[in-house]
């Protein structure tokens, strides 16, 4: 498992690294893609647990606003989002109409599909878009891996208490406060590195590194235990295969999501 997973990782991590430093439409493709997959995969979770959600209208939806986000910002979001509801509310009257009884819950978990995966993801876009917001990508999404490997790594060796027995019985505080020293000093150290790249921006410091790294071990945590939320209600233990070793798409992002929302608010509320 752990062989796969690093070989998946070696072939995605460099067309991850030349898109995120390409920017423009190669980024949004490849943002699009995961969400695109990560929505399709919701649904799919939750029609294996017997309710039926718009699949085509999450997924159409996710597109729409991760598109919308790199077109013109947040600027659109408000006309987009008000399609959507409409066109899922419609679509969900005639399926009670036509003899579906769960209609209502299928109404909501089609609009979690697209405010989730859709609405977060695009944040990803929004934070490239920050004045030299590739590199603070750059600093974001690896803080969350270091927390990871941390905490799997050292809940592994030291693990010892639950962190929730319910939701994620391996996960252990060991791992988790592992996760967040690995998160600070990892991602101040890469920091502190990108600052020898040329075209890097002073506004990435080993401290503000540090921050970030802090933000991103602690919280999105819930993210990934959110997934296994919804995995373990529906009796799933993937969202899917498409990545070897790590299972699904939404398996993958289910952590970057917040890791997008709250990298883009950190940047934007105190460096930019």
């Amino acid at each position: 498992m752990l062989a796969k997973r690093i070989l998946v990782t070696a072939i995605l991590l460099p067309i991850g690294i030349a898109a995120i430093l390409a920017g423009g439409w190669y980024f949004t493709a490849l943002v699009a893609v995961f969400m695109v997959v990560a929505a399709w995969e919701y649904c799919q979770l939750f029609i294996a647990g017997g309710l039926k959600p718009a699949t085509l209208l999450a997924v159409g939806g996710t597109l729409l606003l991760v598109i919308g986000r790199n077109i013109n910002g947040l600027a659109s979001a408000a006309w987009m989002i008000s399609l959507v509801v409409l066109l899922a509310m419609t679509y969900h009257l005639f399926s009670y109409e036509f003899g579906r009884d769960q209609a209502a819950t299928d109404f909501a978990v089609t609009l979690a599909a697209v405010f989730y995966i859709g609405w977060f993801g695009a944040y990803f876009i929004s934070l490239h878009n920050l004045p030299q917001g590739k590199w603070w990508v750059l600093v974001v999404l690896p803080a969350v891996w270091f927390a990871d490997g941390g905490a799997y790594f050292i809940g592994k060796r030291f693990g010892r208490h639950p962190l929730s027995p319910r939701l994620s019985p391996n996960k252990t505080w060991e791992g988790y406060f592992g996760g967040i020293l690995t998160g600070v000093l990892l991602t101040a150290l890469l920091s502190w590195l990108w600052g020898f790249v040329p075209g890097t921006t002073s506004a990435i410091t080993p401290s503000r590194g540090a921050l970030v790294g802090l933000v991103m071990s602690i919280f999105p945590t819930l993210g990934d235990l959110g997934e296994s939320m919804i995995k373990r209600q529906v009796g799933v233990k993937d969202s899917g295969n498409i990545l070897p070793g790590h299972g699904g798409a939404f398996d993958r992002i289910d952590s970057w999501l917040w890791a997008a929302l709250l990298g883009y608010y950190m940047v934007f509320w105190l460096w930019s």
